[in-house]
């Protein structure tokens, strides 16, 4: 097969690069050529901006392909203009939503791909239900071969997972563990969450591509191993060598003093979800994920410290995480 990535140099798609080359596909990237290291070997990159439309049409003129997968969209005003460039060049489109697009608040916390779609809480979740509604209506009414995967919360070597962190300085979850200053912990700990490595979920995507029944469907693809967030807080401070400090704190109060963790707390991980993936075993016989949370988090500490230059600190977020754990404990009643 001949495939595309518009991107695919990301946390998630890098994996799915890695794999997809593998397995034989004939890869091709589209995007600006920032992560050359992320890029592996025998793929041929196509350099340019997708939302450069009319450069992008150039760069792919005379092109054609099995499969695009647009890894970079977030908002129906980004999947429009992909539609039409790519009519008539693919067999297939596959849109890279998010869980989150699921119930908020869930009427129960066990997630299948029929669960509605509803998130009040975060504009994110929203604007990609709106680009999943456009891209079914060219399905139903064009023909657009269009397939829609839901990733949840996935990680990867260069990625400290965690319902608090640093998004561009990951690594400050531990170096603040280790320093021994308190972690928050929304809630009481105890909602349901899951982690999936990427290479699992790599796993679980490449199945799909060029897969014909796949048109037309929507797939979440995640891990079965279901933990709470103390869990999962204990086991990246097991990784790191240290018993973190927990504090909990309710999503409320955060959100209250940071309102933009509202989105992803109240609108996704403050909710305990469990996700039936029978629908994407029953495409892809035989996906299993199999990297446990506690040793996909000791392989990303590893690969931090054998790379000292992406032990990076965010002072900012050390400073807000201060601001809430004072301002929480400000709030208890004296004894």
């Amino acid at each position: 097969m001949k495939v595309l990535f518009i991107g695919g140099t990301g946390i998630i798609s890098e994996a799915v690069s890695k794999l997809a080359v593998e397995t034989g596909i004939e890869l091709v990237l589209f995007n600006r050529g920032q992560r050359q290291e992320a890029i592996p070997d025998g793929v041929r990159l196509i350099r340019g901006d997708i939302r450069d439309t009319a450069a992008a049409a150039e760069a792919l003129r005379g092109e054609s392909f099995d499969a695009v997968v647009d890894w970079i969209s977030y908002t129906p005003e980004q999947v429009q203009p992909n539609i039409e460039l790519l009519r008539g060049k693919t067999g297939q489109y596959v849109f890279i939503s998010s869980a989150s697009v699921y119930q908020k608040p869930a009427t129960h916390y066990r997630i299948t791909e029929s669960t509605p779609l509803a998130n009040p809480y975060w504009p994110y979740s929203r604007d990609k239900i709106a680009c999943e509604n456009v891209l079914l209506d060219a399905y139903r009414n064009d023909g657009f071969p269009v397939t829609i995967v839901r990733p949840s919360y996935t990680y990867g070597d260069t990625s400290i997972p965690a319902s608090l962190n640093s998004w561009r300085h990951p690594w400050s979850l531990v170096d603040r563990m280790r320093a021994g200053k308190p972690i928050i912990v929304h809630g009481d700990g105890t909602s349901l969450w899951t982690m999936t490595h990427n290479t699992d979920f790599a796993k679980g995507f490449v199945p799909l591509l060029g897969n014909m029944n796949a048109i037309g469907h929507a797939f979440h693809i995640t891990s079965d191993e279901v933990l709470d967030w103390n869990q999962i807080y204990r086991a990246i401070g097991k990784a790191a060598g240290v018993e973190p400090k927990l504090v909990h704190i309710s999503s409320e109060f955060i959100g209250a003093l940071s309102p933009d963790h509202i989105g992803g707390l109240l609108g996704d991980k403050a909710v305990s979800v469990v996700f039936d993936n029978s629908k994407i075993k029953s495409f892809a016989p035989g996906f299993t994920a199999t990297v446990r949370f506690q040793q996909g988090i000791e392989r990303s500490v590893r690969s931090f410290e054998a790379h000292p230059g992406k032990c990076t600190v965010d002072a900012e977020w050390n400073a807000l995480m201060d601001r809430i754990i004072g301002a929480y404990q400000s709030s208890l009643p004296m004894n």
